[in-house]
């Protein structure tokens, strides 16, 4: 029988394609009707059971293999950015949304591992769960679907999970680590309260804009010089709000910040200390502060076992000069986080940076400019068939 290389590279053109047709056409949220639809159209020749979301436009299918066995699910996000593209692609979109973090490859990847898989159903001993779901961006999508039973949809607890995300990077580079891979992200929301006046008058005020000036800075040293390097706390602080008339100081003023971690220890830590840090700064002025830590997505985690695995699987699949090992976690945050929680698994990142730009100097996911190669889309969908296997392929039994 062909490779999976082989029999995706006859897969390719058709991937491509759907892949442009969802890029032209990218839906934010939690419902997404013609994505949706795209999707159901593309598996419909392939005799999976497919599920849809009752209150979200999630598509679970599950294909059962010849015989009886474990089960393993392969994740794809389908959810774009509210972001107007300015890529200039010939299939750009129009819509004042962009799919800038690559989930239309990822969409059409995972449809192509369906593809591949069902194609190799009397080598299965076990079952394979296609999660395409939404809302990556928009809040959690991942827990929604856990909660309508995608991880028991092969009507047992799946034994592992596996997602692959592109990024800026050596196009078809795998990489990936055991552990901490991507960051928690976490709010945090300060309003400081003073006594407003007029411009002119700051004597007669008690001006709250300093203070959160003084905070925002004091943040920045809490982090440097409160956190060990090898346990790295990012936060970022992106909203100021204070008077909307340039000449009244107000009663209130704030900030808003994003806040990183790679360990739980750290978010506790700054539900504890950052309210602290905010109501002795403001009251050294003669304000008060109150402070909101916003718990968001959790660590994303990959299991030691399934990360040496797809190590392994992939190297062995397209050359380990194809395969690297990370040796710090990404910043960023993934909502496949939530899965990872539930059951082991491992989630990989795609190098998917077009020929002719320096990696190095490319677009980050969620710039408008972002651009991904969907060259890779035909090894993306054989790494997750191959990584599906490892648990289900009969040779894996």
């Amino acid at each position: 029988m062909s490779s999976l290389r082989e029999d995706a590279a006859v897969l390719q053109p058709d991937l491509v394609a759907l892949r442009r047709r969802l890029h032209a056409h990218p839906e934010v949220g939690f419902a997404l009707p013609e994505t949706q639809r795209t999707v159901l159209d593309a598996l419909a020749p392939l005799g999976l059971d497919i599920t849809t979301g009752s209150d979200l436009g999630s598509v679970t299918a599950v294909l059962q293999g010849a015989s009886e066995g474990p089960s393993v699910l392969l994740r794809g996000d389908m959810d774009a950015l509210a972001i107007v593209e300015q890529t200039g692609l010939p299939y750009a979109s129009t819509n004042g949304a962009m799919h800038a973090c690559g989930h239309d490859l990822h969409i059409a990847g995972l449809v192509g591992a369906a593809r591949l898989l069902a194609s190799r159903r009397e080598q299965i001993s076990g079952s394979v769960v296609f999660m395409f779901q939404p809302g990556e961006e928009a809040g959690g999508g991942a827990p929604l679907m856990i909660r309508d039973g995608v991880l028991d949809a092969a009507g047992s607890r799946v034994a592992a999970a596996y997602g692959i995300h592109v990024m800026p990077g050596m196009p078809g580079v795998f990489q990936t680590r055991a552990g901490g891979l991507m960051a928690s992200a976490n709010s945090v929301r300060i309003r400081v309260r003073g006594q407003g006046g007029h411009g002119s008058r700051p004597y007669q005020a008690v001006d709250p804009v300093p203070v959160v000036a003084e905070i925002v800075l004091a943040l920045q040293a809490w982090v440097t010089r409160g956190f060990d390097v090898f346990d790295p706390v990012v936060l970022t602080v992106t909203q100021l709000h204070a008077s909307e008339v340039i000449n009244v100081i107000p009663d209130e003023a704030g900030l808003g910040a994003t806040l990183r971690t790679v360990s739980g220890d750290a978010v506790v830590r700054a539900q504890r200390e950052i309210p602290v840090l905010a109501s002795r700064i403001a009251a050294a002025h003669g304000c008060s502060a109150v402070t909101e830590v916003i718990v968001g997505y959790p660590v994303t985690v990959n299991s030691a076992p399934e990360a040496a695995g797809a190590i392994d699987a992939l190297g062995a699949e397209f050359g380990h000069d194809r395969v690297e090992r990370l040796a710090a976690a990404v910043m960023a945050s993934e909502d496949f986080s939530f899965v990872l929680a539930e059951v082991p698994g491992a989630f990989v990142f795609l190098g998917a940076t077009p020929a002719g730009i320096d990696p190095a100097d490319a677009e980050m996911n969620h710039s408008p400019r972002a651009v991904f190669d969907d060259g890779v889309l035909g090894d993306q969908a054989a790494a997750l068939a191959a990584l599906a296997l490892r648990h289900v392929g009969t040779e894996a039994q």
